[in-house]
């Protein structure tokens, strides 16, 4: 879900010391930035940064980085950083389809937590469980690759679920109904929003 304009977001972003503004002279090399040889888990598509910033509180021995291409979104997510001052996390400002150009078989798990479903035929390929995005997280994973992925639209999960088998994932944990069943988790804004409007929210993980 997109920000409107949000004044001085892009100052805010520029001037926070845990913006990655050259992510490309990191490339296989993310684990000094972070001067520890701690795993680096990835969340594509932050939102206002409620997941990751909570993810990095309850996991200090696994690194997290949170990319996101618009301003207007991220800036949320800076502010909140700029507060908790959380080593472990770090941020990007980056369109996804140029994840290969920065990461380099680095990442050991990877999230995708309510992506845009871009529900028209002629765009699936932008989908972030497309085969086309799949290629390229090939190029990031360290070792076994690891997708969880959390939405509430049903058209993309299945959707999903077809991409991930065809393309060689196995199906290690599914939910149907992932408030229902007992499994750990961390909510994002988006997911508790529409959690108490009564909305059922998905769940898979993937390994290959």
């Amino acid at each position: 879900m997109r920000l409107k304009n949000v004044k001085g977001s892009k100052e805010v972003i520029e001037a926070s010391d845990y913006i990655i503004k050259n992510p490309n002279n990191y490339r296989g090399k993310f684990q000094k930035l972070f001067n520890n040889s701690n795993p680096i888990h990835l969340e594509i598509g932050i939102g206002k940064g409620q997941f990751i910033i909570n993810m990095a509180k309850e996991n200090p021995n696994i690194n997290f980085i949170g990319i996101e291409m618009y301003d207007s979104i991220m800036v949320r997510t800076v502010q909140k950083q700029n507060i908790e001052k959380l080593s472990n996390l770090k941020l990007i400002k980056m369109d996804a389809t140029n994840i290969e150009e920065v990461f380099d078989r680095e990442i050991d798990t990877l999230y995708l937590n309510f992506s845009d479903p871009w529900p028209k035929n002629r765009h699936e390929h932008r989908r972030l469980t497309s085969d086309r995005f799949l290629k390229r997280y090939d190029k990031i994973f360290k070792g076994q690759n690891k997708i969880i992925q959390k939405t509430d639209n049903r058209k993309l999960f299945e959707f999903s679920l077809k991409s991930f088998t065809d393309y060689g994932y196995k199906i290690e944990q599914i939910s149907l109904n992932l408030h229902e069943d007992d499994i750990p988790n961390v909510e994002t804004e988006y997911e508790k929003r529409f959690s108490n409007m009564g909305e059922v929210i998905y769940m898979v993980r993937v390994t290959k």
